[in-house]
């Protein structure tokens, strides 16, 4: 783990080479050790009392995602109401954490879900990929804030990253953070595009040293998205992270979760890894599209004793 004073953030973050020297003191992931220490934890089997809290609590940590080039008004306000009422014959369901979307359709999302307490996450900063200038990336985020945006999830450099301008690449973190005001801000890694656990570890660091409130594993457009080892990273990430810096940071895998076993892993990691102060949606999340069916699925078969066909709920 890395001791670091509260106070020395700012000296940390003051140029190019104390930020690289900070983030090439970090100890280096031990790849084999975090493949098994991941795949173990996979194995894990659960009570059935804790497999129904399991499915509930993943439920409510779902950012209920669309971020299609085809997506509509009407597409939106549909998800909307499913993230409020994910099964409208059960009201015991709790509803989403967030519903996902991109800036243009921030407005019908914030208006879809009123007060409800779903929370409007908006991608911005050039998404996907995020090469754009810094001036419109500000100018995404600022747009999505006003059109009701609660969280901004920015997709850093990764360009910039793996060339080593990690300054840069902070720079920008810190002003997106600045723009998005009383919003919430997750940092998306891309972990597919980083190559290494090591840059995993450095990445994630990296974010939460600039204000990110999340670091996010992936945009759900680039193979591998999130995978159990390289969350297991970013999780022991933000644990090491509190205990040096003092402030709690959120972590949110993304894309290629789709059954009830894999969020039930992604809990265990949680549990296992940072501790039960992440398993909450205020420090949790799981970005997926697909995923909310099979829970629900689940969740019937659990209550009812019987699988609803794969038609009973709507598609996302």
């Amino acid at each position: 783990m890395t001791v670091l004073d509260p106070a020395h953030v700012a000296d940390v973050t003051s140029s190019e080479a104390s930020l690289r020297r900070f983030l090439y003191g970090l100890p280096g992931v031990d790849q084999v050790g975090a493949e098994a220490r991941a795949a173990t934890l996979a194995t894990r089997s659960i009570k059935t009392t804790a497999k129904q809290y399991a499915i509930d609590l993943a439920i409510s940590m779902i950012d209920l995602t669309t971020l299609e080039g085809q997506d509509t008004p009407g597409k939106v306000r549909a998800l909307c109401a499913k993230a409020q009422r994910p099964d409208p014959s059960d009201p015991t369901v709790p509803p989403v954490a967030a519903v996902c979307v991109y800036p243009d359709l921030a407005a019908v999302t914030r208006d879809a879900l009123g007060d409800s307490g779903v929370k409007v996450a908006s991608v911005a900063t050039g998404f996907p990929a995020g090469r754009t200038s810094l001036e419109v990336k500000l100018a995404d985020t600022r747009a999505a804030v006003a059109a009701g945006a609660d969280e901004v999830d920015m997709v850093i450099d990764r360009g910039a990253f793996l060339a080593g301008r990690y300054g840069q690449v902070s720079d920008e973190i810190t002003a997106v953070k600045e723009a998005c005001g009383e919003a919430h801000l997750k940092v998306i890694l891309e972990t597919g595009e980083l190559a290494t656990y090591d840059n995993v570890r450095r990445a994630s660091w990296l974010a939460m040293l600039a204000g990110a409130d999340f670091i996010k594993t992936s945009t759900g457009k680039v193979a591998p998205a999130a995978t159990l080892p390289v969350t297991l990273v970013m999780l022991e990430a933000v644990r090491d992270f509190r205990e040096a810096i003092g402030r709690q940071v959120g972590v949110k895998p993304a894309g290629g979760i789709r059954t009830s076993k894999d969020a039930i892993r992604y809990l265990v990691l949680v549990n296992e890894t940072a501790g039960e102060d992440w398993l909450s949606p205020d420090w949790f999340r799981l970005g997926a599209s697909s995923l909310l069916n099979d829970l629900l699925m689940q969740r019937q078969k659990m209550t009812t004793g019987r699988y609803a066909g794969p038609d009973y709920f709507t598609l996302d």
